[in-house]
């Protein structure tokens, strides 16, 4: 009973000594066991430093359905003077053999995709975030209609201090 108590003790000591102090924003949102190519992901951000500089990061969460080696995405960041910043990103998402990159220990993988790198939120009121993918299959022209396998969809922002 003493080791079962030292080692669920230590285990917690662990998790407490790696907390995550570049974090300042991490939030995900359920898509299902698929993502819908009209489903856009919103996320309103919290007010920042504008004298900080942020990293942004995408956080995907796919499992064995997902049947692509890649993923595109478009990302829109809504600035508080309606200014609209979009970019269309590519992402690998599969090793060669076709094995899932990401981290996990089952078939579930997390992706910590790299979105803006030093961002300032310079401008005073709210951010948003909005997220839609934009997968095509080779030599066709409509979108993916359901993109199995994806199953969450966050977003991250970590202070670059």
């Amino acid at each position: 009973m003493k080791v079962r108590t030292s080692l669920l003790f230590l285990g917690l000591l662990i998790c407490c000594a790696s907390c995550d102090k570049n974090g300042v924003f991490d939030e995900y949102k359920s898509v299902g066991n698929a993502w819908h190519k009209d489903s856009i992901v919103h996320f309103n951000l919290p007010k920042l430093e504008a004298d900080k500089k942020y990293n942004l990061f995408l956080n995907i969460r796919d499992n064995k359905d997902y049947p692509f080696d890649n993923l595109f995405v478009i990302v829109s960041l809504e600035q508080p003077n309606r200014k609209v910043l979009v970019d269309t990103l590519e992402y690998k998402m599969a090793h060669p053999d076709g094995s899932l990159m990401g981290d996990g220990f089952s078939d579930v993988k997390e992706n910590k995709l790299f979105y803006k790198e030093k961002f300032t939120f310079d401008q005073k009121g709210n951010y948003k975030v909005h997220i839609q993918h934009a997968l095509r299959e080779t030599g066709k022209v409509p979108g993916v209609e359901r993109l199995n396998g994806i199953t969450e969809v966050g977003f991250r922002i970590e202070t670059t201090e």
